[in-house]
């Protein structure tokens, strides 16, 4: 391991203990618990109480490491206190030092929704989880954080993640001039659409991994890259989640349900928000692809590869259900997917309607 990197965890490690003296009055063991990193530079420890059990009320803590140079720590600050101010379940922020890139949480412990999530689950939860998204695309604004605009600029600059790292670089692919048509005509198509929706605030990543199972109901975690973008992008990460997939007959009725109760989108026919739902979500596969390959090939993190299956065929469904799409559709089926079963690591993946 680096000897920078060593550096930062001591001097993290330093920090957490005189920051929970100070502001807990708790003193913690010597060394901090790796929990976890995710797709960025930040990386995730657990800190645990040095006192007897039975004289603490809060035994852990976690601690995040953000080098400055990478990652900011406003974002996360600012969004957390506005939306739990305003119902929401975030982690409560201890403290935090900006300039050196160190955070101290509340502990949501280990139970991620995934992980608890089967067929006779998952109504449960997603009632709840859905009905947070609800109450999100609802709140208002952090006076200190304006969220960015999820505007063409960005919709597009993540899509042309997915030439660049998955076709040419993992792939081997050469985008000749009618390659670049198809993409640049996918990319038109899902831009408009994403634009003419109702602009709520969107939490980028909704998914089953960034959801936390407490007593009181779900947390909400790595909310920091938060935008004001189109109302069903979150609904796309969650319902169409990289991670876990459900009947698409099952998914367009938790869609259904969602807008005749969002006072968002309910003033749209059902048809449209569909949709607007299958094109976001296309958006965001199409990006997860390249930054999926991008973690594999650039940072050395090959557990993604695993769930790239099930990400191309989420895009692939979307393609084959829109005349409009249908060369899109015939190249990826043609071209691009043969590339990917050379990979070592591709298992054929078909989603099911019922």
């Amino acid at each position: 391991m680096p000897r920078q990197t060593d550096n930062r965890l001591l001097e993290l490690s330093r920090w957490c203990a005189d920051e929970l003296n100070l502001v807990a009055g708790h003193p913690i063991q010597k060394n901090l618990e790796a929990v976890s990193g995710d797709a960025s530079y930040r990386r995730y420890f657990r800190a645990h109480s040095d006192e007897p059990a039975q004289m603490s009320d809060a035994k852990t803590w976690i601690a995040v490491d953000a080098p400055p140079e990478h990652e900011d720590c406003r974002p996360f600050v600012a969004i957390a206190n506005s939306w739990q101010r305003q119902g929401l379940r975030t982690p409560g922020v201890l403290s935090v030092d900006y300039g050196r890139g160190y955070m101290l949480l509340e502990d949501f412990g280990n139970e991620v929704l995934q992980f608890s999530l089967d067929d006779k689950t998952v109504s449960h939860f997603y009632d709840k989880a859905l009905a947070d998204l609800r109450l999100l695309q609802q709140t208002r604004i952090p006076d200190e954080y304006p969220l960015p605009a999820y505007d063409s600029a960005m919709l597009r600059r993540e899509m042309e993640l997915f030439p660049e790292w998955c076709l040419k670089q993992l792939l081997g692919m050469t985008i000749g001039q009618p390659e670049q048509a198809l993409l640049d005509a996918l990319s038109e198509h899902l831009v408009v659409s994403a634009l003419e929706q109702p602009q709520v605030p969107v939490h980028r990543d909704y998914h089953s991994r960034n959801l936390m199972v407490l007593p009181e109901g779900l947390g909400i975690i790595d909310f920091q890259g938060a935008v004001l973008g189109p109302a069903t992008y979150d609904l796309a990460s969650l319902l169409r989640d990289c991670y876990i997939d459900w009947p698409q007959t099952q998914v367009y009725q938790w869609l259904d349900d969602f807008r005749a109760r969002s006072d968002v989108l309910s003033g749209y026919d059902a048809a449209t928000v569909r949709r607007w739902f299958d094109w976001i979500g296309a958006q965001r596969h199409i990006k997860v692809l390249g930054i999926f390959a991008r973690l594999w090939l650039r940072d050395g993190k090959p557990d993604y590869l695993k769930d790239v299956p099930r990400v191309f065929a989420y895009l692939l469904w979307v393609c084959d259900h829109y005349p409009v799409l249908a060369g899109q559709a015939d190249w990826l089926r043609s071209e691009v997917q043969p590339r990917l079963a050379q990979q070592t690591w591709w298992q054929d993946y078909r989603l099911t309607d019922e």
